[in-house]
């Protein structure tokens, strides 16, 4: 309830300030003169307007500009245009930018508990992500992970269940992901590792030449939606559906701790509110474009949807486990965060097989 008051009352303090530009005339012309108008860069890891992806933060400055009445204006910048699409978190840390736009799982070099917050295999789904985050504790966690480089980081979109990729080559067992060279970030990027396969980093505008020059084998993305806009339906055969290593992988804002405390507290929670809005939207949109990019590619470009087998299925699970506990004994932060992850999902996986699974089931028959 603590937490629902405070979101409220920064709704509220938008609100007041959204009125406070009203008045006659003359007042608003007085009152502009008097205010300090600011400029802020967003830089992104993703292509500038990407679907989904790169028009969600372009989204979020067009809110914050109208609900500021144009006293915070955000220029969003894409991947390369500034910095490249890895360095954004380094940017926003340093000051070079004064927010950002990208996943969690892309700093694990600086923290090994950063994946986290983007996704855990065979973990939490969008709605019990936002859930963990807003009133679980997450945030709390997040942003005392982020507190040691200046950067206070904001849930900033969820794309839902990812599909499992797109391969050159079959996988009918576990031994076809033995050498497998595949571009996959973050946790599930160490599962395949840990079956013997090869994970590749790469950022999205990287993907489709590397798929296509062989350099790698097969990709995950996020999911139709996406995975047409880049076209990999047109350099890799066969499309896996069925995900399992980011199940609700959820993006971030992040803003510098210093540029974010300079801002006047009604600006503060514009910034703050519009987080909100965006994530929320981001999920909606995937939700609904998903479900005609899927029709697109088996209709228009005969794709044809596949899932592990059942046995590749239970290798990747077990070997999840083995490296969320490799990672909880290696680091005591990554334990701590994951210990408030796992308590989250067991508690919220017993009310989610009593009401969604068991809806789904019954919707199903």
């Amino acid at each position: 309830m603590k937490k629902l008051v405070k979101f409220l009352s920064l709704a509220t303090i938008v609100s007041l300030g959204l009125m406070g530009c009203g008045g006659n005339e003359t007042q608003n012309t007085s009152t502009t003169a008097e205010v300090k108008k600011l400029n802020w860069k967003l830089v992104t890891s993703w292509p500038k307007n990407f679907p989904g992806l790169g028009t969600a933060p372009e989204n979020f400055a067009k809110l914050v500009n109208e609900m500021s009445g144009g006293r915070l204006t955000i220029k969003v910048y894409g991947a390369g245009e500034i910095v490249p699409g890895f360095q954004v978190f380094d940017a926003v840390s340093q000051g070079t930018a004064e927010m950002g736009h990208a996943a969690s799982y892309y700093w694990k070099g600086k923290m090994p508990a950063a994946p986290i917050f983007t996704a855990t295999p065979f973990g939490l789904n969008a709605q019990e992500t936002n859930g963990w985050i807003h009133y679980g504790g997450g945030l709390e966690l997040w942003r005392e992970l982020y507190e040691p480089f200046g950067v206070i980081p904001f849930a900033g979109g969820n794309t839902g269940v990812q599909s499992a990729g797109w391969f050159k080559r079959e996988i009918n067992k576990v031994d076809d992901l033995k050498g497998l060279k595949m571009r996959i970030p973050g946790l599930g990027g160490e599962v395949l590792q840990k079956l013997g396969g090869v994970p590749v980093a790469l950022t999205g505008g990287e993907i489709f030449t590397s798929l296509q020059s062989g350099a790698i084998d097969a990709t995950e993305w996020v999911g139709p939606y996406n995975d047409l806009a880049f076209g990999f339906h047109k350099v890799a055969e066969h499309y896996y559906v069925a995900g399992w290593h980011e199940p609700g992988a959820m993006l971030e804002f992040t803003v510098n701790q210093k540029a974010f405390n300079a801002l006047p507290k009604d600006l503060q929670a514009i910034v703050e509110v519009a987080t909100r809005a965006v994530n929320q939207d981001m999920l909606d949109e995937y939700t609904v474009r998903n479900n005609a990019a899927l029709e697109q590619l088996q209709n228009k470009h005969n794709v044809e949807l596949k899932t592990f087998p059942r046995d590749v299925m239970l290798a990747l699970k077990n070997a999840s486990k083995e490296v969320i506990e490799e990672q909880k004994a290696n680091d005591p932060t990554f334990n701590k965060i994951m210990n408030s992850y796992q308590a989250f999902q067991k508690q919220v996986t017993q009310y989610h097989n009593l009401s969604e699974l068991e809806y789904y089931n019954n919707r199903n028959q």
